[in-house]
């Protein structure tokens, strides 16, 4: 009989915090947010006060619309200030802060090792109502990948997952460097949060939406969810906060490389 513990073999659970852990909740402090244009970027401003990382940093983003996403997370907090939910905020703040001292290299590595234990490459014997779904849905992923980056990935039923071969880990590494540091934490934390570079390059690309990406990653789960029924507030609030990081990686990797200028209202002369 089939169980989901292969899952949890291949990977962390999803819970798990990377980058900085979410502090105390706080009392908003301030009444006013804006953006302006300093000499490394574009800055926060809470009232008068200039933003900064938990470092201590001056928050500065390299583009304006990325500002704007951001300073739209502040405004959006009432009385208390939830940094949890300010997902665009918490990558920035990694990206400026780089606690773990990564270099672009070593990025780049780190997405790439998830090809080895990719969520839709591994593959169950049993029983024959998942193997075909899973068939169904995850082949033509990893049939998109293989022609739009001309590589071999492949499916395993084997517990240690396919192999990959040396020259498709080559192909991805070439292809992620072209993007900047910034772009590459957002492409990170998307790997991360649906256990698949996969499905993280079909978003970067536009293959597949969010929705549609969080749904896949999720497939034994939702599969298991039909068959034995779920707790209602439990499985929901999982799937909204996967969404909700999916899509806060995403846009930050696409904001990351967005170089034109934003019509707002936040703008500081």
């Amino acid at each position: 009989m089939w169980c989901g513990c292969r899952w949890l073999l291949r990977a962390p659970p999803r819970r798990l915090a990377r980058g900085y852990a979410p502090p105390a909740e706080r009392k908003r402090f301030y009444k006013r947010v804006g953006i302006s244009r300093g000499e490394g970027g574009f800055e926060i401003n809470l009232d008068q006060r200039k933003l900064r990382t938990p470092q201590a940093k001056l928050f500065t983003v390299p583009s304006e619309a990325l500002a704007v996403a951001v300073a739209t997370e502040w405004d959006a907090q009432r009385d208390t200030i939830r940094l949890y939910t300010m997902h665009l905020t918490t990558l920035c703040n990694t990206a400026l802060d780089n606690p773990t001292q990564r270099d672009k290299t070593q990025l780049i590595q780190a997405a790439i090792k998830f090809l080895e234990t990719d969520t839709i490459c591994y593959r169950v014997e049993e029983p024959a109502t998942l193997v075909e779904l899973q068939r169904n849905q995850w082949d033509p992923m990893i049939e998109w990948a293989e022609k739009r980056y001309n590589v071999t990935i492949g499916s395993s039923t084997s517990i240690t997952g396919p192999t990959i071969p040396v020259s498709t880990s080559e192909t991805f590494s070439s292809h992620l460097a072209s993007y900047n540091m910034w772009a590459l934490q957002g492409i990170e934390y998307m790997i991360n949060q649906l256990k698949s570079f996969i499905l993280s390059m079909g978003l970067i690309d536009r293959r597949i939406t969010v929705e549609e990406a969080v749904l896949l990653s999720r497939l034994e789960e939702e599969y298991q969810i039909q068959r034995w029924g779920k707790v209602e507030w439990a499985h929901d609030f999982d799937l909204h906060e996967l969404r909700a990081r999916t899509a806060a990686g995403v846009l930050f990797a696409h904001l990351c490389l967005e170089s034109s200028t934003v019509k707002h209202k936040l703008l500081q002369d």
